[in-house]
């Protein structure tokens, strides 16, 4: 029989099954071998391609980096790209979960991961805040992110109304609705910690910079971009 022309792996293949595997059954769960299974191979040929499973598992992290827009450093003012970003980010790794360990460790020696740090770094310093500090929010932004995408806040809390008896937690009386509101629980948690988060590294900007440029869509007065109205 004649051998395929095409190799019947690739990076690309292996990559897109590991996720599916890990998006399934967690990292726990992953090894080489299911993937092999998987993929309809023999384990040796995955070292072909990836020299051992950690080089995999960074593959199928960088690949999920990959997804996260870092265009708006070079398109708006600080504020309005972190928040962006931050939100881009956060959408890659909640659709993701089980890999945030692996995002968890840094950047490592991965590319995608180091081109996202550098557009975050570089973005940062350009707009006027010193090196130290544009790294100090860089890490509380991952912190963030990771933390937000990791678990559910909603999702804690039973379905069950009977757990929460009026006389032991009296201020619980709906806590059973909230895994059925788990979407806009966490994303509203999570808008609103970004939005706390600005406010205050706004403030630290007077402070250390000087006057902060208008926010996209914001006029000289510093009405909202979103309801036209002053802010206090």
């Amino acid at each position: 029989m004649a051998r395929p022309r095409q190799p019947r792996l690739s990076r690309a293949r292996i990559v897109e099954a590991a996720t599916v595997l890990i998006d399934a059954d967690g990292l726990d769960a992953f090894s080489t071998r299911r993937l092999a299974l998987e993929l309809g191979v023999r384990g040796p040929s995955l070292y072909n391609h990836f020299a051992t499973k950690n080089e995999i598992l960074d593959a199928v992290a960088d690949e999920i980096i990959a997804q996260v827009d870092v265009s708006f450093f070079a398109e708006h003012d600080w504020r309005t790209a972190l928040r962006r970003w931050a939100h881009s980010y956060r959408d890659a790794l909640a659709a993701h979960p089980n890999i945030v360990p692996v995002l968890a460790r840094g950047p490592g020696r991965r590319p995608a991961a180091l081109a996202m740090a550098d557009a975050v770094y570089g973005g940062l310093v350009d707009a006027g805040w010193p090196p130290a500090r544009a790294t100090h929010i860089g890490a509380v932004m991952r912190y963030v992110v990771a933390g937000s995408a990791l678990g559910s806040f909603a999702r804690g809390f039973e379905a069950d109304p009977a757990l929460y008896e009026e006389e032991r937690y009296p201020h619980l009386s709906q806590a059973h609705l909230l895994a059925d509101h788990q979407r806009s629980v966490d994303e509203g948690a999570f808008a609103l910690g970004v939005d706390m988060l600005l406010a205050g590294l706004s403030q630290v900007y007077a402070e250390v910079v000087g006057p902060l440029p208008p926010a996209a869509g914001s006029s000289a007065t510093g009405g909202s971009a979103t309801t036209g109205q002053a802010r206090p």
